[in-house]
């Protein structure tokens, strides 16, 4: 059997323009948007044609899916590995809460913290998520479907005193107040003027986790209702 190499020289070249397409696509999309960036501005600029992205990702969709999946699956499961870890736990509850705010929001502020050019725009396409068109995010909400079953729950669990529609509202909160920390860190360091310091992550996380718990802790705004 003759061992020419020709095979693994064709893969090797097949994952080179695979990455090629996705590192393109990531960055185009980081910087103008999923629904503005086009599959010829992602081929043109990776160096490729139309037919390797179709090969590669069957389709714009595809490509959208692949290039989040590549972050957002190693951020979720670490945020259950933590998650397992909370409710290991005796009693995981409100005591604990910190531990479990961290399992949610740490793994997104520590994305790619040793690399922050390649943080930067990960940063934008999650931020992304929350502010493209309802129809480009299909296939990237999905991927957050056991995050969006599990938490919820847990939080109920370890907030009994506040109902459903609080609980919801409040997650929705420390979901933007996240977003928020991790997309504006330059205004941070603008408005504080050197004591805050955004790329300081392990600060970050103490800061945010804190603000997070003590809003999550307060009691029930239902007393208040007339």
């Amino acid at each position: 059997m003759a061992h020419d190499g020709t095979a693994m020289t064709g893969t090797k070249v097949g994952t080179d323009t695979r990455a090629r397409i996705l590192d393109t696509a990531e960055r185009l999309f980081a910087e103008t948007g999923l629904a503005a960036t086009s599959l010829r501005q992602i081929t043109t600029a990776a160096g490729v044609n139309l037919a390797a992205v179709h090969y590669h990702f069957g389709s714009k969709d595809g490509l959208v899916q692949a290039v989040y999946e590549r972050h957002i699956a190693p951020v979720n499961r670490e945020r259950l590995r933590l998650l397992d870890l909370y409710e290991a736990t005796p009693s995981p509850g409100a005591a604990q809460l910190e531990q479990l705010v961290e399992a949610l929001v740490g793994p997104v502020l520590r994305l790619k913290k040793d690399d922050p050019v390649a943080a930067r725009s990960v940063r934008c396409l999650i931020g992304r998520i929350y502010c493209e068109p309802g129809d480009q995010m299909k296939s990237v909400l999905c991927q957050f479907d056991e995050i969006r079953e599990r938490f919820p729950a847990a939080f109920s669990r370890a907030l009994p005193h506040l109902s459903r529609t609080e609980l919801l509202w409040r997650v929705h909160f420390m979901i933007g107040a996240t977003l928020h920390t991790t997309g504006a860190r330059q205004l941070l360091e603008q408005v504080s003027e050197g004591p805050c310091d955004p790329n300081n992550t392990e600060e970050t996380v103490r800061q945010l986790v804190h603000f997070l718990c003590a809003g999550l802790r307060s009691a029930s705004t239902a007393a208040e209702e007339v």
